[in-house]
Order: C-alpha cells, then sequence, then structure tokens
C-alpha cells in the first residue's frame, strides 16, 4: 500500500510525498517514492504505480523488472538511512544522473551503446574524465543494489565492458592528484587582504585561514567544531562525525592542536544565538561561504588555481616538513591509511634538508 506524507519546503510550499512499499516475508523487497505539489497528484501517482505493480507480479515478473533509470534512483534514494546519510555530493550526482538522458530507458534494456552515448555527451557538455567515470560509479551501485534487494536483471556486464572500452579510450578516468600549495608571497598577499577585509566582514577569514593551515582541518570540520570539544590543556580537540566512505553518524574522533591553532580558537568571540543562549560553534559559519569568500579573494588578488582545499595540502606537507612521523601527522589529519595521506604531502623538494 502507498503513503502519502506532507512536508513545508525551504520556500513555504507544501510538497507531498507518495511512497510504496511492498513486503516478502516481512521483508521489504521493493520501495519508491515521488514528490508533487499536490496530494490529488500524489495520489494519482500511488494509484498508476500500484496498479501497474500489481500488473507485473500477476504477469510473474519480478518486481522492478520494467524500472527506467529514474525509477530505479528512486527506489535507490528511498533506501538512504536517516543513521548513515549520504554525503552531498552523492545526493546531487544521483539527483543530476535520474534527470539525464539515461532517465526514461528501461534498465533491463540498456546496451553498451547508451553507457557510451550517455558518457560522450557528459564530455561534450564539460564534465571532465574523472567526472564522468563517476557517474558510471554511481550507477553501477545502483544496479547492483536492485539486483541484490529486488532480485532483478540488470545489464552490470554491459557497464563494465562499457566503462573498459571508455577508459581505454581515455573518455573517463581517475582524477588528477593536486600538488598545489600557496607560496609565501600567496599567503601573505591573503593575509594582507582578509586583515583589511575581516573589519567589516562577518567571517574572520584571516583566522580561518590560518586555523585551517595549523589544523589541517576541512572548511566544513571548521565549522562544526564546538567549545565543549576543546582541550586546551591536552591540546586536542574531538569532531564529530568524521568524514568517511561507509560511516559518518556517531563516527568521533580526537585529533592533535599544537599550540598556534589552539591560540586562533581561544581569540573567536563567543557568539549568541537567536533566542539569547550561547552558540556552542568557535566558528558559527556557512562553510559554502567560507570557500566563497576565499575564492573570491583569491580573484581579487590574481592567484590562480587554488582552492580553500589546497590549505589541507599545506598543513599535512607542513606537518612532515616539521619532522613528524606518518603516524603522528594522521593524529592531526585523521586519515586512516596512508594511501590516503600521501595524497596530502606535497612536499618541495627544496625544503628537504640534507642530513
Amino acid at each position: 500500500m502507498g503513503t502519502i506524507t506532507s512536508r513545508r519546503r525551504a520556500d513555504g510550499s507544501t510538497g507531498y510525498t507518495a511512497q510504496i512499499r511492498l513486503k516478502r516475508d516481512g521483508k521489504i523487497v521493493h520501495s519508491e517514492a515521488e514528490t508533487f505539489s499536490t496530494k490529488a497528484l500524489a495520489k494519482e501517482w500511488t494509484t498508476r504505480r500500484e496498479a501497474e505493480l500489481a500488473g507485473q507480479r500477476a504477469r510473474g515478473e519480478t518486481l522492478g523488472a520494467r524500472m527506467t533509470v529514474e525509477q530505479m534512483i528512486e527506489w535507490y534514494q528511498a533506501q538512504e538511512r536517516p543513521d548513515n546519510p549520504w554525503g552531498r555530493s552523492k545526493r546531487a550526482d544521483l539527483a543530476r544522473i535520474k534527470a539525464g538522458a539515461l532517465a526514461g530507458k528501461r534498465v533491463d534494456k540498456l546496451a553498451q551503446v547508451d553507457f557510451i552515448a550517455y558518457t560522450h555527451a557528459r564530455r561534450v557538455a564539460g564534465a571532465g574524465p574523472a567526472t564522468a567515470a563517476n557517474d558510471l560509479i554511481w550507477l553501477r551501485q545502483v544496479l547492483r543494489a536492485a539486483r541484490v534487494a529486488l532480485q532483478v536483471p540488470v545489464p552490470m556486464q554491459a557497464l563494465d565492458e562499457a566503462a573498459e572500452y571508455l577508459r581505454n579510450s581515455r573518455s573517463i578516468g581517475k582524477p588528477k592528484q593536486r600538488d598545489r600549495r600557496p607560496t609565501p608571497a600567496e599567503l601573505v598577499a591573503l593575509e594582507d587582504h582578509f586583515a583589511h577585509r575581516d573589519m567589516r566582514a562577518q567571517i574572520p577569514m584571516h583566522d580561518v585561514m590560518w586555523f585551517a593551515i595549523l589544523s589541517a582541518r576541512r572548511q566544513e570540520e571548521i565549522t562544526r567544531l564546538r567549545w565543549e570539544d576543546i582541550d586546551t590543556a591536552k591540546g586536542v580537540a574531538r569532531l564529530r562525525d568524521v568524514k568517511h566512505p561507509t560511516k559518518k553518524l556517531g563516527n568521533d574522533r580526537t585529533f592533535r592542536l599544537l599550540q598556534p591553532a589552539l591560540d586562533i580558537i581561544n581569540a573567536q568571540p563567543r557568539h549568541k544565538l537567536p533566542d539569547g543562549t550561547e552558540d556552542p560553534l568557535v566558528f558559527p559559519y556557512e562553510p559554502k561561504s567560507i570557500g566563497a569568500a576565499f575564492t573570491r579573494a583569491c580573484r581579487v588578488l590574481g592567484i590562480k588555481d587554488l582552492r580553500f582545499h589546497d590549505l589541507r595540502h599545506e598543513a599535512t606537507s607542513r606537518l612532515f616538513e616539521a619532522g613528524y612521523s606518518i603516524q603522528e601527522v594522521a593524529l592531526f589529519t585523521l586519515h586512516d591509511s596512508w594511501a590516503t595521506l600521501k595524497r596530502y604531502a606535497n612536499l618541495r623538494p627544496e625544503d628537504i634538508k640534507a642530513r
């Protein structure tokens, strides 16, 4: 049976989400949902889809066998669990694929030529090899999940063969490893720019920039730091819900903080919430606003190809240059493996001391 729930949108309007879940032996074997602007449209969709699914069962077809790419991605999106939410990029990528050229095609009819044509169209539209490859990775996840949970035939071999062809023709590939670090002159220019700007700006970008370099924290992580999680005496801090490929909520980790980073924290004012209580966050700012402010500053100063995330590369490289071991650097950056950590170790040959 289908259910309809209403939810207030950010713009003040009401959306009506119709969801259908079918169970077999107490387990959910099929789930899909769609949101509409009126309750009547949600009811109409529910009635139509329930009739289609009933027809499939009557014909002895496996549930989901006639699903389009759009419908299968909708089913997959409904599997997201509140206790293990997806990242922003995964949600955005799936939404784009669901609305793309493959959306209306039946999954069981997809062939190599469909995946190849889709990828070539993405490249023509401006997507790079890594971005186009990422689309195929998400499609593979959706198909694998449907094959296991719905027991429907999916064209895994066709997708894998298309991906191999696209890799060999260099239409898709791995992302290029960045080794960009700000030069001393660029840091001085940014420091001067933010020092003058911060007197009239809401975000103290001078402090945020240097805290990123001194702590090796991502911009999202900086804005999640809480006063209660800072241990000045031990020189450590707890970061909640640390980025992880499979587990995020509850993945709290403790990282090392050197005194210069602690000095920046202690220099921050205690902000107030609208209700008059104290804001628990040390840097209560929007992560995207931090990135946008940094990008604007680079554009004004004529600094090319420098991103806020490159400050994490700078921080990691400085720790190695200071003589910390791999295990010690990992206690600052919270990387779980050397394979991941070494991507951030962009050492300059001229900075290696003679022994």
